[in-house]
């Protein structure tokens, strides 16, 4: 199993619905048609907001039963932007996702970045000088808190770490974990027209959740989030405690 488990509340851990096949390899993570306590969006944003004290807003790609991505970001990081106080995109999140591409379920931190030059018709997602990701680029030093975050990260608890444009991205592992230098390249490199960003995770392949009961994948979620605070802080006008 992932990261060491803890316990979540305010639900009790005997009254989590949550079950593993909610992680459909195929179709996405299963939200639609369930009770409060079988949602992974209900489950989480309360524990987190029970465990760090602060209000999380939801964020979510996806439509129907299935979404592909849902994120929890600090309300208070993203009220501290001057310009960008309603623009989700420039905050950094808590995630989740289903990469049905990979065979992967994933969670961790993310940093976006959003687009230089985004389409006409979608203004918001362009980068502003109070996103987050500045933050970001600033703490990619050599021998920085951000180094020493990653290095314990990926290579003694087994995250990885995808930076740069989606289709192009440069990706990180234990085996082959690069320097702050070729992160910090792999970011500031990404084409302005595409969508870019930077992710820190820990894998879960089929095979461990489906061998996994329902809560204790809830609360290995809770355990991974615990895991990348510091480095999340990192990039935040806040700090989670």
């Amino acid at each position: 199993m992932s990261p060491k488990t803890q316990s979540v509340r305010p639900f009790p851990r005997s009254a989590i619905g949550f079950l593993p096949e909610y992680l459909d390899f195929q179709k996405g993570i299963h939200v639609g048609n369930l009770d409060e306590n079988q949602r992974i969006t209900r489950i989480l944003k309360l524990a987190l907001e029970a465990r760090y004290g602060e209000s999380f807003v939801t964020e979510r790609f996806g439509r129907g039963v299935y979404w592909q991505w849902i994120g929890f970001l600090p309300r208070a990081n993203r009220d501290a932007k001057p310009i960008s106080s309603k623009v989700s995109f420039g905050c950094s999140k808590f995630y989740l996702t289903m990469d049905v591409d990979e065979q992967l379920f994933k969670c961790g931190f993310s940093v976006e970045r959003g687009m230089i030059e985004p389409p006409a018709d979608f203004p918001k997602i362009q980068l502003k000088s109070d996103w987050d990701w500045h933050r970001l680029l600033r703490s990619l030093t050599p021998s920085g808190a951000m180094a020493r975050e990653l290095k314990r990260l990926v290579q003694r608890e087994g995250f990885r770490v995808d930076a740069g444009n989606w289709g192009n991205r440069l990706m990180a592992g234990r085996s082959r974990f690069p320097g702050m230098a070729s992160l910090k390249k792999a970011l500031e490199s990404a084409a302005p027209g595409e969508w870019a960003g930077f992710q820190v995770y820990y894998p879960m392949p089929e095979k461990e959740v489906r061998s996994s009961a329902g809560v204790d994948l809830i609360e290995s979620m809770m355990a991974i989030f615990e895991e990348v605070t510091p480095a999340m802080n990192l990039c935040m006008q806040i700090e989670l405690k």
